[in-house]
């Protein structure tokens, strides 16, 4: 089955680990991680030959990648894989699912997929996920590996990382959620790993900033601590020197008063405040570690979302006295063509590079767009020197690449069409970029997993070189040791789970709570698939429909649609006018409408509206539209109520559910007026004058014309015709 596969000792030793227990793999970039999985996958295809072997990763060229490596070590035919990402669409994902052994996906389609129940994650004898990292939180990862344990026989999980943090508690919450019984780290010191290990040196060059940004730096340290000083007045800090970390926490217990009800004018002023500060602290490292330029194109934003926008703190910001200042020096030194000595100092070291090798690849990372089309412009001056940005995709008001360019500009770059890559954050996680000599860090980052990204990009087949600039006496030196003694953290951790052999102890201690089953169907608006409450139905086991609904979000019968609304959408349905219209269409459609809001904060001081204007719109929903509301706490409390409303209209209801969303069954009364309307010329609008008049249908039918133009509105023609519509012989 294997072809052109020689292990090295450590990835064998790796190897009997994954086949006994569910294993994190913590290897260097370029160390052979994948080829562990492809060892990995060919036993369990061995020992499991009807089932399916399924490898999910990121991003679609990461996992187009994987796909062309397993083809080169693995002897099966083409029909064998299967390739599911964005661009498949689900009818064919599902063919595509029961005809291949071996999947390859995007973690979101396949996490539709199995809310859908389109795929069995039963059939999976493997799961492979790369850049394992990422399981934390709502990521889609957490979803699959969290049901494939329910329902794989048995599970088997594979997690492949070159660092996945340095914090404790990521590190446990990533082997909690994949279901980890087994950590196996390898680190460039490890003995079985040394021998493979190409050498990489790196050079820290510091540049120290003129007396021209030092001004432009002293102003905007003055204007952070004259509003950092109010804060502290004000009894919200302990401090006026707090870091970006801390001034993020600060935030987030103001914003945390402020729903709980307290809206006085310190909190007010200090939440606006704390904004303030950490623009100007963005500012500040656009000016130390980044240049002039960046700095003058955030300040151009500021100043016109000042003019636009209706947040104070960017109009407070854009007038203070230190601020506006800085903003002038920056002008000034932009049109004295004056630019971070950090430029200067990249151009020396690629023209150094370039004459020791003209062909060599050298890749630059850097943190801004912003910053990678000023180097790019720097570089356009040496002779002999071609370079090419590498962005992730198009954001908001920016340039980017869609993957196909991402992918034909590395197939460039590997043919050696041009020396230079500049790249921001995408070229750090999981691309194939093979043989790169060297890679230059345009600032210090304080990421331990994106500092082992970045490095690892050089030093995987030949001696690679690491570079990094640092301005002197700047965040660069803290981001520096920051992720310096990160990485140093996450072996020391990594190396103690290691050790430990309480993995399937603990795991076999972890009591988990019987969830009571529904295997009742429920129709599902496509647009809630990312919702925590659809995650809790399917837990629950509830079969859900993802289909196109033109009310409600929730349908659990023909004639019980739920709207769901967190407590914050529910306000801002208010503010923008469409909670009214959605609730028309909920009583339209539906005989037995129902709104759950969900959240435990205050209705009343989520937003600044008026109180009576909330009350008003219950009063509308509950009375006029005569729609019940009930409030929830949490996605589970909500799931647990639609689920008990499905198992009452499907099982003693004795309901079918309405796949359609047809509209409610009408009334007699409605029914009756339905009829009369139909009449040529009267509509809904006379029908119940006509009604009230004659009765009865029957009445109206049998009526004379002079009867008929007894009612107001009704002349001698629109009698006649409606005489001539009952009263003439139906021709076919």
């Amino acid at each position: 089955m294997l072809h052109d596969v020689t292990p090295r000792l450590y990835q064998e030793t790796i190897l009997a680990t994954c086949c006994e227990k569910n294993t994190l793999v913590v290897l260097p970039t370029g160390m052979g991680k994948t080829l562990v999985a492809i060892l990995l996958a060919a036993q369990q295809l061995k020992k499991y030959p009807e089932k399916k072997i399924l490898f999910v990763a990121p991003t679609k060229p990461l996992v187009e990648q994987h796909v062309a490596t397993f083809k080169r070590h693995l002897n099966l035919s083409e029909e064998d894989y299967a390739l599911f990402t964005g661009n498949v669409r689900p009818e064919k994902r599902e063919i595509l699912w029961k005809t291949a052994q071996f999947i390859f996906s995007t973690p979101q389609g396949l996490e539709n997929d199995t809310i859908s129940s389109r795929i069995d994650l039963s059939q999976v004898s493997l799961l492979i996920i790369d850049e394992a990292h990422r399981a934390v939180g709502d990521y889609a990862y957490v979803f699959l590996a969290k049901q494939y344990l329910k329902k794989g026989t048995p599970p088997k999980i594979l997690g492949l990382t070159a660092s996945p943090g340095s914090d404790l508690e990521k590190i446990t919450e990533v082997c909690e959620n994949l279901g980890i019984e087994a950590v196996e780290i390898r680190t460039d010191e490890d003995p079985d790993v040394k021998p493979y290990i190409q050498e990489v040196n790196i050079d820290w060059i510091k540049v120290i900033l003129p007396e021209s940004f030092l001004s432009i730096k002293k102003h905007l340290e003055v204007c952070i601590n004259t509003k950092m000083v109010q804060v502290k007045e004000f009894g919200y800090a302990n401090s006026i020197n707090l870091q970006r970390t801390e001034l993020l926490k600060l935030q987030g217990l103001l914003h945390a008063k402020m729903s709980q009800g307290e809206k006085s004018f310190e909190l007010l002023k200090s939440l606006s405040l704390v904004a303030e500060v950490m623009k100007v602290h963005h500012a500040l490292e656009l000016l130390e570690t980044q240049g002039i330029a960046p700095l003058q194109i955030y300040f151009d934003k500021l100043i016109q979302e000042s003019v636009h926008s209706k947040v104070k703190a960017v109009k407070n910001l854009v007038i203070d006295s230190n601020f506006k200042t800085a903003m002038w020096k920056t002008k000034q030194l932009i049109e004295e063509n004056i630019e971070h000595p950090k430029l200067a100092e990249l151009k020396r070291i690629i023209q150094n590079l370039l004459r020791e090798n003209p062909r060599q690849k050298i890749i630059i990372f850097c943190q801004y767009r912003d910053s990678a089309v000023n180097i790019k412009s720097t570089l356009a001056n040496i002779d002999g020197c071609y370079s090419n940005l590498f962005f992730g995709q198009a954001k908001k008001g920016e340039t980017g690449l869609s993957q196909k360019e991402q992918q034909a500009m590395l197939q460039e770059f590997k043919d050696g069409m041009f020396q230079i890559l500049i790249a921001t954050s995408v070229a750090e996680e999981g691309l194939d970029i093979p043989n790169v000599d060297v890679v230059i860090f345009y600032e210090a980052i304080p990421s331990a997993i994106r500092q082992i990204q970045r490095r690892g990009r050089t030093g995987r087949n030949e001696k690679g070189r690491v570079i990094v600039l640092i301005a002197k006496d700047t965040r660069d030196e803290g981001y520096r040791w920051s992720a310096f003694h990160k990485e140093k953290k996450m072996h020391r951790i990594l190396h103690d789970l290691k050790s430990k052999t309480n993995f399937q102890e603990k795991k076999e201690q972890i009591v988990i709570p019987e969830i009571q089953q529904y295997p009742f169907t429920i129709l599902v608006d496509h647009r809630e698939k990312g919702s925590p409450v659809v995650k809790q139905l399917v837990d629950m086991g509830c079969q859900l429909k993802l289909e196109q609904l033109q009310s409600a979000d929730y349908v659990v019968s023909g004639r019980v649609g739920v709207e769901y609304k967190t407590a914050e959408d529910f306000i801002n349905s208010i503010i923008d006018g469409r909670l009214l219209a959605q609730m028309k269409e909920l009583k339209q459609h539906f005989e037995r409408p129902l709104l759950i809001i969900e959240g435990d904060s205050d209705l009343y001081h989520l937003r600044n509206v008026h109180m009576n204007s909330i009350r008003g719109m219950l009063a509308a929903i509950t009375i006029s539209f005569g729609i019940p509301l009930l409030q929830t706490k949490t996605p589970q409390e909500t799931a647990n109520i639609i689920a008990v409303i499905a198992k009452r209209e499907q099982e003693y209801e004795n309901r079918d559910i309405n796949l359609r969303g047809e509209k409610k069954p009408l009334s007699l009364k409605e029914l009756q007026e339905y009829v009369i309307s139909s009449l040529p010329g009267i509509g809904p609008r006379l029908a119940k004058p006509l009604l009230e008049h004659f009765g009865s249908v029957k009445k109206i039918v049998n009526a004379s014309l002079d009867e008929l133009k007894e009612i107001e509105l009704i002349g001698e023609k629109k009698a006649q015709r409606i005489r001539e519509v009952l009263d003439k012989e139906y021709q076919r």
